[in-house]
């Protein structure tokens, strides 16, 4: 998915610690902001990931949570293809289905259940339109920022079925990683884990009304928990008391914890979790590139305008994508001033 604001925000971030001598704090509650995902119906998302407060949880860095959509009333979604340089985009589904096509010549349905996980590396380019068949459309969209080792590979597609597992009350689907409790996955050749580049966790949680999951928790990551549906309340083990998430709110715990609680009321609770390593990196997103300065991204900028939407150089850095029925999305106008370092 693309970030189609017109005034996208400069966003460099670098993590601080957070654990303290004291343990780690309460949870953060990161509100979500409405945004417009283009159109002439203008499909809504709401965004956790980045704000100002908090730009990264592990390697993760984007968030949006959409749906359910009557597609009839929003149109759906209808992305043209645009680019991605530095990170990987991570479509995972509760109801709908969406197509997806790719300039390495990639075309995959996205399907709940499923991960579609595109590395952009040096440079990609993507379109995803809902299929037509698809009445009310409900997901998220995430971004993984590779590390610097890692930034520059070729770029290259995946499709992974999660796996499938109880825990107590709850059910979880692992798209990504292993949950604390959980051997790791298989690796090697023949393994189907995703390809990833830092050490994360992805995964779905549903917990019936009226249930109780306390959930093991790896205490060298940071974790964040995006509720779909709920509320749920989240007793940690520091000794901080209850929070309670509403819908589309994220809770962001800190390192150092090993387990948490997660609590339901009258209604069903389904959660998006989100962990990983801190990441150590500061980063330049903008727009749909992530970078590591303000050269790098007036590069991809200059890149994308002249090779694809002026139509230069089709086997450039990012590449076509093939039967696309329609122009790609050209790139937002820079801000006036170098992009600077903030946070």
């Amino acid at each position: 998915m693309s970030n189609l604001e017109r005034d996208p925000a400069e966003l460099v971030c670098e993590y601080i610690a957070a654990v303290t001598d004291a343990g780690p704090p309460p949870v953060e509650v990161l509100l979500p902001r409405d945004v417009p995902l283009g159109g002439p119906r203008a499909m809504p998302v709401r965004r956790t990931l980045p704000q100002r407060g908090r730009t990264t949880i592990g390697a993760w860095c984007f968030a949006d949570h959409y749906g359910p959509d009557d597609v009839a009333a929003t149109g759906g979604m209808v992305v043209p293809p645009h680019p991605h340089t530095g990170l990987q985009t991570a479509s995972w589904l509760f109801k709908g289905e969406i197509e997806h096509r790719d300039s390495v010549g990639s075309h995959a349905m996205v399907r709940p259940g499923e991960l579609n996980l595109m590395t952009a590396g040096r440079g990609i380019s993507h379109s995803e339109v809902s299929t037509p068949g698809t009445t009310v459309l409900h997901g998220v969209q995430l971004w993984i920022v590779l590390p610097d080792a890692a930034r520059s590979v070729q770029p290259f597609f995946e499709r992974h079925d999660a796996r499938r597992l109880q825990r107590g009350d709850a059910t979880a689907q692992v798209f990504v990683g292993a949950l604390a409790d959980e051997p790791a996955p298989a690796v090697g050749p023949d393994a189907a884990a995703p390809t990833v580049f830092s050490a994360l966790l992805g995964a779905q949680l549903d917990l019936p009304a009226g249930g109780t999951l306390t959930l093991a928790l790896d205490p060298g990551f940071e974790h964040g928990l995006l509720v779909d549906a709920g509320p749920v309340t989240l007793d940690d083990d520091a000794g901080n008391g209850g929070t309670l998430l509403a819908r589309s709110e994220l809770g962001y715990l800190a390192p150092g914890r090993a387990s948490v609680t997660l609590r339901a009321g009258d209604s069903p609770v389904r959660l998006v979790l989100l962990g990983g390593e801190p990441f150590p990196e500061q980063i330049v997103m903008w727009w749909n590139f992530i970078g590591r300065s303000h050269d790098e991204v007036v590069e991809y900028r200059h890149d994308w305008q002249h090779d694809v939407i002026a139509g230069a150089a089709a086997s450039g850095r990012f590449g076509t994508v093939a039967d696309y029925p329609g122009p790609a999305l050209p790139a937002p106008a820079l801000p006036t001033v170098r992009l600077k370092p903030r946070g």
